[in-house]
């Protein structure tokens, strides 16, 4: 009984954490653009994120940011926060978490710049990067609009001097995210199993 609870836990978790939707159909991607032009944001902006969503195939996918902070976090006036980019980042952070795991989305790798090596000419010199991986480009772009209604980006805003971001399609990866899930529901069927005996 315990071993069949827990296979059932672990087929809502595959359901939930997904990653082989449906794509984005004509019709969608006029739902979105009317989003995108409601939202005010700039027209720029709006194509960049229609390219992001004309590609979709319904799979997850991982989004890379590469970050420059600024000298000093930017806020705009009526803003009172420390004048820490770092922090405004952290608080940024903080704030897409939930949001994110909501939609079975999560970072998946952050790391901090620890040094040079190899450096073209003009090359820019990122703080850090972050690696997220994202259910759906679906999921991506009702993160990006929740999340721009709730103005959490104010914060990414006045910590970033300059980033780079790009959605990358992973064929070789060790993150085993449902093995990592399977192998915790057995261990623990184990151990309820061991302990009521």
């Amino acid at each position: 009984m315990v071993m069949l609870s827990l296979l059932l836990v672990f087929a809502l978790f595959v359901i939930w954490y997904g990653g082989a939707g449906k794509p984005l159909d004509a019709h969608d991607l006029e739902q979105c653009r009317r989003s995108l032009d409601a939202s005010g944001a700039d027209p720029h902006s709006i194509q960049e994120v229609l390219t992001l969503l004309e590609n979709d195939d319904g799979k997850e996918f991982v989004m890379v940011n590469l970050v420059r902070h600024r000298p000093s976090a930017l806020y705009p006036s009526g803003y009172q926060f420390s004048d820490s980019a770092r922090e405004a980042d952290q608080r940024y952070g903080r704030a897409i978490i939930w949001p994110l795991i909501r939609r079975a989305s999560l970072p998946v790798f952050i790391g901090k710049r620890s040094g040079s090596f190899i450096d073209p000419l003009g090359a820019d010199q990122w703080h850090y990067v972050a690696m997220v991986r994202y259910r759906s480009r679906r999921d991506f772009f009702n993160f990006a609009m929740a999340t721009q209604k709730s103005n959490i980006f104010v914060h990414k805003w006045a910590a970033i001097e300059k980033t780079h971001v790009f959605p990358v399609k992973p064929f070789i990866s060790l993150i085993w995210i449902r093995t990592i899930v399977a192998m915790l529901l057995a261990l623990l069927g184990w151990a309820i199993t061991k302990a009521t005996l």
